[in-house]
């Protein structure tokens, strides 16, 4: 064995492990074996509601107006100018800024009350209607990113800037893995069935930042190859791979003994990840394998490998297999113009999906123990962005109040949480900001967000920085 070279170990590493890195692997050993294989926290705060999140991110941003967020009392004030009151000093983007006129345009979709809790959902939405006595609609989030990398960044990360954790990667650290021949964390991005401006998604949204980098999510494509570069090479069969990994880990240890980077074991690990993966993902990714009816109940795109429809089932499947978070993208919901048509198109995508994956996992036992998260990074404008006709207008980027839904473990059922006022342009009741949102997502898994934090450049940081309460007005 090479011996211990002091001189390639920086001051902070030498004095962080003579100091508490034997006394902390002692204790983690006692408490927690788990802690040691993750090299995170892998215990919960105290008892969790969840054992796994799937975030259904419909990136672009969904109208509130158009989906959860009923305002009859706008189809008096349609072409009217919106009153400067309601926009107050908020900031315009520039797709809308020069507008000689802010013109109100009422939804051209109708709404309707569903299940016993009276819930108003649009018609777009008919499948989610059904699941009005399961979810619980919360009206009044809000963020102050106004345009779609910053406000997704700060969705995903909880800062605006690139460079810190996905909420993903920070449960996987938090929490260790429930499979270890899975990810714990896993990326899905869908393709929509219709013709739309799609945003472009950058892989920091399920990046791990400043954490190890064995925490990032792990993204699974559609095809021949899930998961890219995992596939054996023409004339390379398991036992050579498995040999060569051997080999590898066998230098890779000699440069763990001698430089005491912690990065080298995180490679050691991730290299046999991906050799059990071999085996796993095949599996696990082929659809053919469900029965007829799972794709009849899932819609007809269910069957196109990519779209929403698919990945809403392999969300199922990670989630039977015990992956920790599943991060579901749909793109296309930046609809500045004509959105009677995109939206509608957008909402044919995920509606049947969506609801049938909250049903189905109800059905399996597994709601009761996984949350399910649908929603975008912020809302649209109740005024039209460009021409305004009887039926169609377009919609610019709004942060002050979106909607989105939640379900599943420790959320309240038919419930309708905040509120908006009569022009859905400001909050009004029980306001939600991203912050809180993470807050409570994490304390369902049984975490404590002020007490998740990773030390980075002399720095305690945590998903929520220094912000974030609890809603506990929709906890079970």
């Amino acid at each position: 064995m090479t011996p211990f070279d002091p001189l390639h170990v920086t001051r902070r590493q030498f004095l962080g492990r003579s100091s508490v890195g034997i006394g902390t692997a002692a204790l983690a050993s006692l408490l927690n074996p788990q802690v040691l294989a993750a090299g995170g926290f892998s215990a919960p705060h105290f008892a969790p509601k969840a054992k796994r999140v799937i975030w259904l991110t419909q990136a672009g941003a969904p109208s509130q107006l158009e989906t959860f967020d009923y305002k009859p009392g706008l189809k008096a004030m349609f072409d009217k100018d919106m009153p400067a009151s309601v926009r107050g000093d908020q900031r315009l983007t520039g797709f809308t800024s020069g507008q000689a006129r802010l013109p109100v345009a009422p939804s051209v979709y109708g709404f309707s009350q569903h299940g016993g809790s009276g819930m108003w959902v649009s018609e777009l939405l008919p499948h989610t209607a059904k699941l009005a006595d399961e979810i619980c609609v919360i009206r009044s989030m809000h963020t102050e990113a106004i345009n779609h990398d910053p406000a997704m960044t700060l969705l995903q990360t909880g800062h605006q800037i690139g460079g810190r954790p996905s909420f993903g990667a920070w449960v996987s650290y938090g929490l260790g893995s429930m499979n270890e021949n899975l990810p714990t964390f896993v990326a899905l991005v869908s393709r929509p069935s219709g013709k739309t401006n799609a945003q472009p998604l950058h892989e920091r949204m399920w990046g791990s930042g400043f954490l190890p980098a064995k925490y990032q999510g792990v993204r699974f494509t559609p095809g021949k190859d899930p998961v890219l570069y995992l596939t054996n090479p023409a004339g390379i069969t398991p036992s050579r791979r498995r040999a060569m990994l051997d080999d590898l880990a066998e230098l890779n240890h000699l440069a763990l003994d001698h430089y005491q980077d912690p990065e080298t074991r995180n490679r050691i690990d991730q290299f046999e990840m991906a050799f059990r993966m071999q085996a796993s993902v095949p599996e696990l990714a082929d659809l053919s394998q469900e029965p007829a009816s799972v794709f009849d109940r899932y819609g007809p795109e269910s069957r196109k490998p990519g779209s929403y429809a698919a990945n809403c089932i392999l969300a199922r499947r990670l989630a039977e297999r015990g992956v920790r978070f599943i991060q579901l993208y749909h793109r296309g919901w930046d609809q500045h113009d004509n959105l009677p048509s995109g939206i509608k198109s957008q909402c044919h995508d995920v509606d049947q999906p969506g609801a049938a994956l909250v049903m189905e996992l109800k059905e399996r036992g597994l709601l009761e123990d996984t949350l399910v998260i649908w929603g975008g990074e912020f809302g649209r404008t109740v005024f039209s962005q460009g021409k305004l006709t009887a039926d169609n207008y377009g919609r610019d980027h709004h942060p002050r109040c979106f909607s989105i839904w939640m379900a599943g473990a420790g959320v309240k059922r038919g419930h309708v949480h905040g509120e908006t006022d009569d022009f859905s342009y400001n909050v009004v009741k029980d306001p939600v900001h991203i912050h809180d949102l993470n807050a409570t997502a994490l304390h369902l898994l049984g975490i404590d967000h002020t007490r998740l934090t990773h030390r980075f450049q002399g720095r305690d940081y945590r998903l929520t920085d220094v912000h974030g309460h609890l809603v506990s007005k929709i906890l079970a």
